[in-house]
């Protein structure tokens, strides 16, 4: 199995940035891609980011493009999510997910079910 530990969160005003990391151990060989996702109080969880664990390739939901980057570093089997230009709207606890499969439609990651392990979260608190 693989284990993830988020940690990086806290309290921001709007416009500033925070960075997520999601640490990898155990077994992370089978890691296929992890992804990052978010649930404010009194909503579903949301997809926010993937990254595809050999290749690096990401993917982002809409509202977060050209202000969330996901990327890894390989020799920690460390992924993180730098958030730039924060908003209220983002405040939500931060999750990330490691999945065993490989998907090659898109739209895969952005389904919980598609993914194995997750981390315990990390709370993003954005303040106007």
């Amino acid at each position: 199995q693989v284990a993830l530990v988020e940690s990086g969160g806290g309290l921001v005003q709007a416009g500033g940035s925070l960075r997520l990391s999601c640490a990898a151990s155990g077994r992370t060989f089978r890691t296929q891609a992890v992804g990052w996702f978010r649930q404010a109080p009194g909503k579903e969880r949301e997809f926010v980011a993937a990254i595809r664990w050999n290749s690096r390739i990401t993917y982002y939901e809409d509202s977060v493009k050209g202000r969330f980057t996901c990327s890894k570093d390989n020799a920690d089997n460390t992924v993180y999510l730098q958030m730039n230009s924060l908003e209220p709207e983002d405040t939500a606890v931060y999750y990330c997910a490691a999945a065993y499969r490989y998907y090659s439609d898109i739209s895969d990651f952005h389904k919980i079910s598609s993914y194995d392990t997750w981390g315990q979260g990390t709370q993003v608190t954005v303040s106007s």
